[in-house]
């Protein structure tokens, strides 16, 4: 199945064929399904595609249209709500991801860097923040950047809280301290 699957150029197609074929072939004792839908995803993802969901789709339509597959062996059904489920889930993916907020580039490009000027920030507490921070920065930083760096990094101490310590590799004693 998936060597036939792999011969399939188009997407949607490959797609729809993992849908229909693993459940019908039966291969686990349960999750089969399931299974598909998920498997359903990859090639869309390999296209770079929205994913299928099928959270809005009435447990009926879905029972119907794999019975038709099961029992009469026509994926009519099935076809026809495949694309309208898929129709569904790029719109709702579509609108989930203009609500995202675009990613912060000094954060992803500095984000060791910060990890560990925040860590030496807490575990130096003999030392004036603001002046080690400011240190650290100028040594390896590009001018540029060193001014909103430091700003991102009072941000995050400021907001930091035992909840996200494993992130900079503190422990609760080295924070109370």
């Amino acid at each position: 199945m998936l060597n036939k699957a792999s011969q399939i150029s188009d997407a949607f197609e490959q797609s729809f064929f993992m849908m229909v074929h693993l459940p019908y072939l039966q291969p686990f004792a349960d999750i089969n399904k399931r299974t598909s839908r998920l498997t359903a995803n990859l090639p869309l993802f390999l296209a770079n595609l929205c994913p299928l969901t099928f959270l809005d789709v009435p447990e009926q339509a879905y029972s119907r249209a794999t019975l038709g597959i099961y029992e009469m062996t026509r994926v009519e059904l099935l076809r026809d709500l495949y694309v309208w489920a898929y129709e569904r889930s790029t719109q709702e993916y579509l609108a989930i991801k203009q609500d995202l907020a675009e990613p912060d580039l000094l954060r992803l490009t500095w984000r060791d860097f910060i990890k560990q000027t925040i860590h030496l920030v807490v575990t130096s507490s003999e030392q004036d923040p603001f002046t080690l921070i400011k240190q650290v920065i100028k040594k390896e930083i590009p001018a540029a950047e060193q001014n909103d760096l430091q700003a991102l990094i009072v941000e995050e101490l400021r907001r930091l809280h035992e909840g996200v310590l494993a992130r900079y590799g503190l422990r609760p004693s080295e924070f109370s301290a």
